[in-house]
């Protein structure tokens, strides 16, 4: 399996490097809003994850090596250190990378996600998945039906189905859906509780709204990020989207060092 991941990269160069890190089941243009707010300023590069958009498919699913293909990637790229912004399972992948990488990052800035082991919170969507048939959707809409069967939010839907390609008559989803069902188990752990400390520069955005990041998950995470702060803002778990302009307004503060 190739080491290279999937990858845009916008603006210049020779400015400061900002890395994007999309979500389970999500893909580089789910983080545009935030690319958009910093291409100007910086050279952003935004990437699949492994086994998401146009990256490639692995036969399991592993924090680790998901952390060193990142890495691989941006020695690709000629990238030596970089910040990075990352939301919910990619905020996994980034704080993987502070243990075995830390070299690499300036800045972290995880969206909505805490280092911690959570329990299985996506029966709907799982459900939803493995429901839609591609071998007898003849359009976007059949997908959309059988997926609303389990999937009642139409936000969550819609985000769902941007991953849905038709490829000369074949509907296709572009992440592995089959790999990442069976190996859901582990994405929900989280084993570097006892082994990471990094005392880099590292802000959790918090949706208030969200259950991602909760009160007592506050002393673990100081446990091993020292040095972290924290904002919470009124919006949900996809609180980019929710509020674009004060997320953005909080990332590009902390990249500056204010």
């Amino acid at each position: 399996m190739s080491q290279i991941l999937h990858y845009k990269s916008y603006g210049a160069i020779d400015k400061p490097c900002v890395v994007l890190i999309h979500g389970l089941f999500g893909s580089s243009d789910n983080l545009s809003v935030i690319r958009r707010a910093l291409e100007n300023d910086y050279f952003v590069i935004n990437i699949d994850l492994p086994d998401h958009g146009e990256s490639p498919w692995s036969d399991a699913f592993s924090f680790k090596r998901s952390a060193q293909q990142l890495a691989s990637t941006l020695q690709h790229i000629g990238i030596s250190s970089a910040s990075f912004v990352a939301h919910s399972l990619g905020g996994k992948v980034a704080m993987t990378l502070c243990h075995m990488q830390a070299q690499l990052i300036n800045h972290l800035i995880i969206l909505d996600m805490a280092p911690v082991a959570y329990e299985p919170r996506h029966h709907n969507v799982i459900s939803g998945l493995t429901n839609v048939d591609l071998a007898t959707v003849q359009s976007r809409k059949d997908a959309q039906l059988q997926l609303s069967e389990h999937v009642k939010d139409v936000g969550t839907a819609a985000f769902l189905l941007k991953s849905l390609y038709n490829d000369d008559g074949i509907w296709k989803w572009r992440f592995n859906l089959k790999m990442l069902v069976r190996d859901y188990p582990i994405l929900s752990k989280w084993d570097l509780t006892d082994e990471l400390v990094f005392t880099g520069k590292v802000l959790f955005i918090k949706g208030q709204h969200s259950d991602y990041i909760t009160s007592q998950h506050q002393a673990i995470i100081k446990q091993q990020f020292p040095n972290a702060t924290a904002k919470i803002i009124n919006a949900g778990h996809w609180l980019h989207a929710e509020k674009r302009t004060i997320v953005n307004t909080l990332i590009t503060k902390y990249l500056n060092g204010y």
